[in-house]
């Protein structure tokens, strides 16, 4: 039986914590896997789409930042170097995009620096969902 608050709740969840705000889908991730008879592949499903979402969010606050603040502002030889190693990469960099610390800033980066939004939306479900996979198999052993 599909419990759409469960989901609904998965969703938001995976979406909070895949924006530069602090949160932890996984943790309800694995509350609904064991609290509900869902299938496992819906719950990754949700669970990707809403990080993928969250992330696309990300990116495009990056797009509109470069559009507020150009890239030329930045002063610290650091932040030129990470922009360059995004841009040289592009998206199979976003395979990243579910580290904690540093998934987050990596989305709005790519956004900024122009990362075509087609890859960037690919890379990252990749690379989420692979997370997502993980744990679901783990919690099914």
């Amino acid at each position: 039986m599909i419990d759409p608050v469960s989901l609904w709740t998965l969703f938001a969840s995976s979406f909070l914590a895949s924006t530069l705000l602090p949160g932890g889908s996984e943790a309800v991730l694995a509350l609904v896997a064991s609290e509900t008879s869902m299938a496992p592949a819906v719950l990754w499903g949700v669970a990707t789409l809403g990080n993928t979402s969250g992330g696309m969010t990300s990116w495009g606050l990056g797009r509109w930042l470069a559009w507020r603040f150009p890239e030329r502002g930045l002063q610290k030889a650091e932040h030129q170097r990470a922009l360059a190693q995004i841009r040289r990469h592009g998206g199979p960099l976003l395979l990243l995009s579910w580290l904690p610390l540093v998934g987050d800033p990596l989305c709005l980066a790519a956004g900024w620096v122009g990362v075509s939004p087609v890859p960037s939306i690919v890379y990252m479900a990749i690379g989420k969902g692979l997370r997502y996979a993980l744990l679901l198999l783990v919690l099914s052993t």
